[in-house]
Parts: C-alpha cells; sequence; structure tokens
C-alpha cells in the first residue's frame, strides 16, 4: 500500500519528466516502489528510465469510461498509496472519476504533496486558493489518493541506474460506456505549446486591439523565440484566441521569462504563472499589482518600449 503510480496520457514531454519526479519523490517518503501506466507506448522507454515498473495499455484513442475502465482495472492489481496524474484536460477528467471507482480520495491543481510524517497518516497535497493568494493543504485520508498537479512546478526524476521492466495489461474486454467523445476538432496551434514554453510574452486589456498583437508583440515573440499568450480580458475580446489564455481559467505556465505587456495582474490570472520563474512587465500604471510580482518592470506605454526593445534584440543577434 506504500507504492505510487503516475498516469501517463500522451508523449514523454517536460509536464511527464516533473510528474514522474512528484511520483518518485513520494515513493521515497512512502518507502514504495513507482509505478507509471501508459495509454500507448510512446513514452516506454523514457518511463522505464526514471520509473522502477512500466505497465503499458494499449488504449485507442481517447475516450472517457474506456480509459477509467482500464486504469482502474490496473490499479486495483497495485494497490497503490496514491495515483498522480498532470494537469492537462484528459487527467483532470480521470483524477475524480479514478477515486470514486477505488474508493479512494481527489484533489485537483497541487503544486506540492507529501505523505504525512505519522505511521499511516494521510497524503497531503498543497493547493493554490482565491486566486494564488493563499495556500490551502489537503488530507486525502482514503486510499488510494488520486491527485493531479501542476506536473512542471516539480524537478524532474533522476535516472535509474538499470531501466524498469516494462509490461503489458491486461485490460477489460466489454466496457458499456454511458458517454463518449463523438466527434474532435483540432485547432492550429504553433510548434511548441504554451505550457512548455521557456520565453512568453503576453498583452492584457491595455495593448488595446488585435492590431496592437498583431504589429508590435508578435515580432517581439518571433525574435526571441517566444510563445504568445494573453490575459482572459484579451481573449474575452476576441482580439487574440481563447487558446491563448493564461491564469485561473486557461492555461498554466512555468517559462523561464514571462513577459506581460499591458496586464495589470489581477489574481486570477498570477494564478496561472505562479512558477514562472522571472516575470517582466510593461505598463503604464506604477500601481498595477503585477509589479509586487516582477522583477523587471518598465512603467510607460509599451508603443514605445517595445519596438525599442525589438531593435536592440536584432543588434545583438547581429
Amino acid at each position: 500500500m506504500n507504492d505510487v503510480v503516475i498516469i501517463v496520457l500522451g508523449s514523454f514531454d517536460r509536464a511527464v519528466a516533473g510528474l514522474a519526479g512528484a511520483g518518485r519523490r513520494l515513493a521515497g517518503e512512502s518507502g514504495g516502489r513507482l509505478h507509471a501506466i501508459m495509454a500507448g507506448s510512446e513514452a516506454a522507454n523514457p518511463l522505464a528510465a526514471v520509473a522502477d515498473r512500466v505497465v503499458i495499455a494499449d488504449l485507442p484513442e481517447y475516450q472517457p469510461e474506456t480509459y477509467i475502465a482500464a486504469f482502474a482495472e490496473i490499479c486495483r492489481t497495485i494497490a497503490p498509496r496514491a495515483i498522480l496524474l498532470s494537469n492537462d484536460t484528459y487527467s483532470q477528467e480521470i483524477a475524480p472519476r479514478l477515486a470514486h471507482r477505488l474508493g479512494g480520495s481527489a484533489v485537483g491543481d497541487g503544486i506540492e504533496i507529501h505523505c504525512a510524517a505519522e505511521v499511516g497518516g494521510a497524503t497531503r497535497v498543497t493547493r493554490q486558493v482565491y486566486g494564488g493568494k493563499a495556500q490551502a493543504v489537503i488530507a486525502l485520508k482514503r486510499t488510494p489518493a488520486v491527485a493531479w498537479l501542476r506536473a512542471r512546478a516539480f524537478e524532474p526524476a533522476p535516472a535509474r541506474s538499470e531501466p524498469a521492466e516494462i509490461a503489458h495489461a491486461n485490460l477489460p474486454t466489454a466496457v458499456n460506456p454511458r458517454t463518449c467523445i463523438v466527434d474532435r476538432k483540432r485547432e492550429s496551434q504553433s510548434e511548441a505549446r504554451l505550457e512548455d514554453a521557456r520565453v512568453i510574452v503576453a498583452g492584457g486589456r491595455g495593448i488595446g486591439g488585435p492590431d496592437g498583437f498583431a504589429n508590435e508583440l508578435q515580432p517581439l515573440a518571433q525574435i526571441l523565440g517566444a510563445q504568445m499568450a494573453a490575459s482572459r480580458a484579451a481573449c474575452d475580446a476576441g482580439w487574440v484566441p481563447p487558446t491563448w489564455q493564461v491564469g485561473q481559467t486557461g492555461k498554466k505556465v512555468a517559462p523561464q521569462l514571462y513577459l506581460a505587456v499591458g496586464i495589470t495582474g489581477a489574481s486570477q490570472h498570477m494564478a496561472g504563472v505562479s512558477e514562472a520563474k522571472n516575470i517582466a512587465v510593461i505598463n503604464t500604471d506604477p500601481d498595477a499589482p503585477i509589479f509586487r510580482h516582477a522583477r523587471f518592470g518598465i512603467v510607460e506605454d509599451y508603443r514605445k518600449v517595445v519596438p525599442l526593445l525589438r531593435e536592440k534584440l536584432r543588434a545583438l543577434q547581429k
């Protein structure tokens, strides 16, 4: 009952590396093994380098009922203390339903996870509350504890000296789904996902309209090799695609540099960038809340600053 399971739905990326790091640390605290359950075999070899055991579930394209039934069956054979998932949309859908199937407890959006010090104590997950203004520590008293985490907030797991064993699961042959996905539409996106970006240039209401994004911020992002993002206000106004939204109701990012232009820094937005290593701000309002979180800041109209910044960056690239 001290083992830990991580569930991986896609390729081995930065989020999965962080998820494995969280699982390895928790398994070390509880004195158990780290199991990785994956849908398909795409990430089998990288996971075998960091987990104690890898279980491949040969599953078709994502259907919630099918995946939950398969993962529940595999987890019953392992009887883990905790089951960890990343913060993608499918994992968020799976986590509470999987906990219910297994008679466990669930929580989401974790930024820390630990075993209680006392013997037989609960798994404890730390998550942000009140738009990131405070943190709550939640004790998951029923086993297994199922949590989806901001996986990029965790350090990757160290490589093992020898690869883990890889096994194929015997899956339920009959699943009677009550719900299913009947259609999928893929949105076009840039080469890298926003959640994986090392540098992000984000705009808010202060940009004034779509032209500011297209003519000022996007050329700057191209020079920096950055991804574009936006506040909810800019997305709701239709200036940029909704997939650019960062914040409590948008994407959670953890870049090395987050350049916020024309963003005041409401708590809901800052909840999405709390893991950014460096925040730089360009804003006309010296009292904008985002300056309290910034390492660098310029109080000026972005239309005067951004062209000069592009000019200086181009000169450095020559």
